[in-house]
């Protein structure tokens, strides 16, 4: 694609995330527009397809994919549908952000690596929005500097104000615990090589029958260890820090004190009430890198290996969740097409 066209961009899914991205997509991001919307509720795909000139409204992904004014696709619907679309987007060569996760297992995974790999060139990039955040990029950029010295463990906390209805303990791991699994492997370079989950005592706020809080452990190919508070009904706010300990030093991100007030005998800030508002940034960031390297004909971010390696350890964790103990994660031999240097995406 000659680098001053415009691309024009389907999104799959209308829901939270996806009207979001067509609003992105429109109103901040340059070198693309919304072309089509797919959503299987028709009116809903209606009424976001309204909002934007030019915009056709589909309930097949497949026929979006077929029209002539799209170039490229994101896909946004939940996670079970994404396979599906994904596919029909590499049997039409499209290029592809897919929101996480790549597919809901490593089965899934492993026939959308297939079908990448049968073109011979990537075209996937897979929604790891945490690798755009400012803060991650900082302490990404401090590590490979060297001045802290070796890794030797990484602490985690993610934080939301509560789940959503039909939230399962699985869920956790498979909806929230994923991102601190890839944020782990691109901050190191380092595959996940085991996950242990720990059950505290549930929260007296949490649902019937879900385990929150849990305390997830990693172990990496490495020998860093890493450990997650994940706490989805924490009922005060959205946090997600981690702290990074090394051989000379540590490094912190996400305490949120960009601004902090002393008035009426107080101090504090603000906190952050859900992923859309903390990592809205990044997400701007995310979609307009995946824009940018598109038009250039290329794909730069976390990939299918990423996707199917994150589907691995989420396997491992929920089998540690539901049987106890250190879970080994398995993955296959990584194919030649994402070998390139993983510090990259």
């Amino acid at each position: 694609m000659a680098r001053h066209e415009t691309l024009r961009v389907a999104v799959i899914g209308t829901g939270k995330m996806g009207a979001d991205h067509v609003r992105r997509i429109q109103e901040v991001t340059s070198g693309a527009r919304v072309s089509a919307v797919v959503d299987v509720d028709a009116e809903r795909a209606k009424a976001v397809a309204a909002r934007v000139d030019g915009c056709t409204a589909h309930t097949d992904p497949a026929a979006a994919m077929a029209a002539a004014d799209v170039d490229a696709v994101l896909i946004a619907s939940p996670g079970p549908a994404h396979e599906a679309a994904l596919l029909a987007a590499l049997e039409r060569d499209l290029p592809v952000l897919c929101e996480k996760p790549l597919t809901p297992d490593t089965a899934s995974a492993l026939r959308v690596m297939e079908a990448e790999q049968r073109l011979g060139h990537r075209r996937v990039q897979v929604g790891f929005m945490r690798r755009y955040d400012a803060e991650y990029q900082r302490l990404k950029a401090l590590l490979q500097t060297g001045q802290l010295g070796r890794p030797l463990l990484l602490h985690n906390r993610h934080r939301n104000v509560a789940s959503p209805p039909g939230w399962t303990s699985e869920m956790l791991i498979n909806d929230s615990v994923v991102h601190e699994m890839d944020v782990t492997r691109w901050l190191l370079d380092q595959e996940i090589t085991s996950v242990t989950v720990l059950r505290p005592t549930p929260s007296a706020n949490a649902p019937d029958a879900v385990q929150d809080p849990q305390f997830v452990v990693f172990e990496t190919d490495g020998g860093v260890v890493v450990d997650v508070e994940i706490f989805v009904n924490c009922g005060f706010g959205y946090q997600v820090q981690a702290e990074m300990v090394c051989e000379r030093g540590t490094a912190r991100v996400g305490d949120g004190h960009a601004l902090v007030t002393n008035m009426a005998g107080r101090w504090g800030g603000t906190i952050a009430q859900d992923f859309v508002e903390r990592f809205a940034d990044a997400y701007d960031r995310e979609v307009q890198a995946w824009v940018d390297a598109t038009r250039r004909g290329e794909v730069t971010g976390p990939g299918v290996w990423d996707g199917y390696a994150v589907a691995a350890v989420c396997e491992a964790g929920v089998r540690s969740l539901e049987d106890g103990g250190r879970v080994p994660v398995e993955l296959v031999e990584r194919p030649p097409l994402y070998r390139v240097s993983r510090a990259r995406g």
